[in-house]
């Protein structure tokens, strides 16, 4: 294959230049020609820019100067050391450390009748399965990230819940960054057949805090009537770069609801398409990022209505301290045949400091005309009331900010029903906010 060159983008080029090292597994046809396609696209597609429309409030330019090789591999005699991460109450856990999947900390239990595991080790028993899936929902020809990481993907987290099958506790999806300079390329496939019910986590956390890159794709199908409960957590350090895109596809009558967590990563951008394909199916998102410093962390969303009677309810809320700027834009579409969708979406943004800067920008559009559609945004600062009601009581002003300030992010989280994992997200909150 011949490769091109991008003149003035050092950073694709220098990942074009090792794609050969990025093997997931050998002899597999139609994967040999899927990250050939991305591969072709990244030589293709251009590095976004403030320029473009969806990129203006993000500048990624400090990403091109970079040219970080993919990680080595982790220590095994301090594996024990990473078991701070595991969640209790999750007897399914798959472990990837900076990006490669390690089975002595991975965890599967054999009595639930769902299939697991990563690519490596599933691709040739369950071949025709995942590549009925995989690269099917996130398309690459133009988005770069996507195509990145469909090229350089070293491995995939995969869950399979088979028909009618309910998974009573939640399936633990680990990605833990211990290095520094390295890229990794997260890959996360989960397929709900009908009838089929379980909560996700998908989890990304840091050791140190080190610069490093994370390129992360998540590709969620859901059959008629499946159920499936996603949080998706991102604490990674506050140094690195984090870009993800995530899309989930709605069957009839099926539902996802979904909490994105944003604490960590020096620039972030989280793109998240949800498209509502069957009648009567429904989709609820909730979104909570905490930023301070000079942090940027970009949330776009577009939720697709294409069929009658679907149901969409958002909500966003940003906390921007220091010099931090949250950027939000979440759009719904309402197609022709979508008649009576029920949509709502509200952004709620909280100021800090008077450095702190929020933009937000909902979007509607309707092509229907029997729906019920809203949507709003507010960007503001304390409530001084609140503030003197709380000293009124004998509050200091300090712990009155911390208090509120807690409690507008706290509501996103009192709705995560993994309680170690609700409360390690409160003790983080409460850390962070402190210091309001």
């Amino acid at each position: 294959m011949t490769l091109m060159t991008l003149p003035n983008n050092d950073y694709i080029n220098s990942l074009v230049q090792r794609w050969g090292a990025y093997s997931v597994t050998e002899n597999i046809a139609w994967l040999d020609q899927l990250r050939s396609d991305a591969l072709h696209c990244v030589n293709r597609l251009r590095m976004p820019t403030s320029h473009m429309e969806t990129w203006r409030f993000t500048d990624i330019s400090p990403l091109t100067k970079l040219s970080f090789p993919e990680a080595s591999l982790f220590p095994r005699d301090q594996y024990a050391q990473l078991a701070r991460f595991f969640l209790s109450e999750s007897e399914n856990r798959l472990v990837f450390i900076d990006g490669h999947y390690v089975a002595e900390l991975s965890h599967i239990d054999s009595s639930e009748r769902i299939i697991q595991g990563n690519l490596s080790s599933l691709i040739l028993s369950h071949n025709q399965l995942i590549s009925s899936y995989l690269g099917k929902l996130a398309q690459f020809e133009d988005d770069l990230f996507t195509a990145l990481n469909t090229a350089f993907m070293q491995d995939c987290a995969c869950v399979i819940l088979p028909r009618n099958v309910s998974v009573a506790k939640p399936i633990h999806l680990l990605f833990i960054s211990t290095q520094s300079e390295t890229t990794s390329y997260p890959r996360c496939l989960v397929v709900a057949e009908t009838g089929s019910r379980a909560s996700i986590i998908e989890d990304y956390i840091a050791t140190n805090e080190n610069v490093y890159v994370t390129h992360s794709v998540a590709e969620f199908f859901l059959a008629d009537s499946a159920s499936v409960d996603h949080y998706r957590i991102q604490c990674d350090s506050d140094q690195a770069f984090h870009i993800a895109n995530h899309v989930v596809r709605l069957s009839k009558s099926s539902c996802y609801t979904g909490i994105n967590i944003t604490f960590g990563a020096q620039i972030s951008r989280f793109n998240q398409r949800i498209e509502l394909s069957g009648e009567g199916a429904e989709c609820s998102i909730e979104g909570f990022t905490l930023i301070s410093g000079h942090q940027l962390a970009d949330t776009h969303t577009f939720i697709d209505h294409i069929k009658p009677q679907g149901k969409s309810r958002q909500v966003h809320k940003c906390i921007a301290d220091a010099s931090a700027h949250g950027v939000f834009n979440g759009a719904v579409m309402v197609r022709p045949h979508a008649q009576q969708t029920d949509s709502a979406q509200m952004s709620r943004g909280l100021l800090l400091t008077d450095k702190a800067h929020i933009d937000a920008k909902p979007q509607l559009e309707i092509f229907a005309d029997n729906v019920k559609c809203s949507h709003g945004a507010t960007v503001g600062q304390l409530n001084k009331e609140e503030i003197f009601y709380l000293r009124s009581r004998g509050i200091s002003e300090s712990v009155a900010r911390n208090l509120l300030t807690y409690a507008f992010g706290g509501e996103i989280i009192d709705h995560i029903a993994v309680p170690s994992l609700k409360t390690r997200l409160e003790e983080t909150v409460l850390l962070r906010t402190q210091f309001a």
